[in-house]
């Protein structure tokens, strides 16, 4: 299985650790489940506009 880095601010990151320990699975097991669940509910042009809103806000950012 592959490693990835993910950078996220740290409440966002204590909530998900939270969460976790509530459900009584690991970090990752969460992550990977809630991207499961995202790749299964969005649509492409939802895909598109995703794509779109985060080149934008790169733009903001630098």
């Amino acid at each position: 299985m592959a490693k990835i880095l993910v950078t996220m601010p740290d409440d966002f990151l204590n909530k998900v650790d939270g969460l976790a320990l509530i459900e009584q699975r690991s970090r990752s097991e969460l992550i990977r489940e809630a991207l499961k669940t995202y790749m299964r509910r969005i649509t492409p042009s939802q895909a598109k506009t995703a794509l779109e809103n985060a080149q934008k806000l790169e733009q903001l950012i630098d």
